[in-house]
């Protein structure tokens, strides 16, 4: 008999699986669920962008793209990112079309990490930073950020957690699960830091145009020093509800992307031809949409921000992407119990804080990428939750 053990490599046997698809799963196996789960949007890619990738298929534009991607999307993503954050970028040499964001990152990791290295990840965090720096043969080094200061990257927290092997820096920001965002003010006051110990930065802004209450995001390729050490990984998932397109895009120095692109010839080769094209009008005639559908967010965020402070399950505001991350510290229960009696009793799907790191524990993420309809349910039904879990408590 084989033993498989022995074959697979040791460091992927280290990775755990994700546990926002644990709950995924639950809830499908379910009946009258209501999945607040998952981070995608509930919009349709808007009609103009599917259009573009129908009429590239009927015109049998089906081949291969060249290996960074089509000259015209690298050359709409660096006017983008010019027009959007007056950061220039040579389409030519510093970007890099990836198959969705995941991918970028991915790539980032291994071709800037060697082994022994430390790479900085502030948390909660989305589930594959630390994941993929193991994979890579690094260290990941935590940084937990609080609560109390809107689970931002403050100076002090940066500055206590380098030591001389430190490389990398993640700034996952807006934040997945939080909804945490770096202001202008808050990257400058780590900037020396990054430049004085000559670290490298990977900075996450899939989330960048979903801000609210009038915040604006900043990218950290705009403060003053850092463009030159930083690799910025975005993409079309989640502002253009594109997330079975399966597009993103990396830019960053032309060594660095040089290197990357090294590894996606090999790995994967182009991106998706038809998603490319739409990614293109999705660029161009965009920006209405990802304001519409923004807008719409807004609303749900408003709501479900009030509606959770009301029950008392402590909420601070989320001013990026579309998520909620409530303190369920006062129902006495841990993160998994919370949500898992909650999908099996009320039938609403949230995901554990701790599926994004030890120092989520005590919170869930709730997502409001859902009809304003499900999240008025949904909040019902929590409500009854947590005051079934009172009654209990005094019984």
């Amino acid at each position: 008999m084989i033993n498989y053990e022995d074959f697979i490599n040791d460091k992927i046997k280290q990775v755990k699986p994700s546990g926002i698809r644990k709950f995924f799963d639950i809830a499908v196996e379910m009946d009258n669920v209501i999945s607040l789960s998952i981070g995608e949007p509930d919009f349709q890619t808007p009609w103009h962008i599917r259009e573009a990738g129908i009429t590239t298929l009927e015109k049998g534009k089906t081949w291969y793209t060249p290996n960074r991607g089509f000259a015209e999307l690298r050359s709409e993503i660096a006017k983008y990112y010019k027009r959007r954050f007056n950061v220039s970028y040579n389409s030519d040499t510093d970007v890099i079309v990836t198959v969705g964001g995941s991918e970028a990152i991915d790539l980032v990791f291994r071709t800037l990490v060697n082994e022994g290295d430390e790479v900085l990840i502030p948390e909660p965090a989305f589930v594959c930073y630390t994941p993929l720096t193991y994979m890579a043969g690094g260290t990941p080094v935590i940084i937990e950020t609080k609560a109390e200061n809107n689970f931002r990257l403050t100076r002090e927290e940066l500055l206590g957690a380098i030591t001389e092997k430190t490389k990398l820096l993640v700034l996952p920001f807006p934040n997945n699960p939080t909804g945490a965002i770096m202001e202008r003010e808050d990257l400058e006051a780590i900037a020396d830091i990054i430049i004085e110990n000559d670290l490298m930065v990977i900075s996450d802004e899939i989330y960048g145009e979903l801000t609210y209450g009038g915040k604006n995001h900043v990218s950290v390729a705009e403060i003053d020093g850092l463009k030159e050490r930083t690799v910025v990984v975005s993409g079309f998932s989640k502002a253009y509800a594109m997330t079975g397109w399966r597009l993103g895009y990396a830019l960053g120095p032309e060594p660095v992307i040089s290197e990357i692109t090294k590894l996606h010839q090999y790995g994967i080769m182009s991106a998706p031809t038809t998603a490319q094209y739409a990614a293109i009008e999705a660029l161009r005639n965009g920006d209405e949409d990802v304001l519409e559908m923004r807008r719409d967010y807004d609303i749900r965020r408003r709501l479900i921000v009030g509606k959770l402070n009301e029950i008392g399950l402590t909420c601070f505001e989320p001013l990026g992407a579309f998520y909620t991350f409530p303190c369920i510290k006062s129902t006495g229960l841990t993160s998994d119990e919370f949500a898992t009696r909650l999908v099996k009793e009320k039938r609403v799907a949230v995901v554990p804080g701790t599926a994004f790191g030890d120092s989520g524990e005590g919170f869930v993420r709730i997502s409001y990428a859902q009809s304003l309809k499900n999240i008025k349910k949904a909040l019902k039904r929590i409500e009854e939750f947590v005051e079934e879990l009172k009654n209990e408590s005094k019984g």
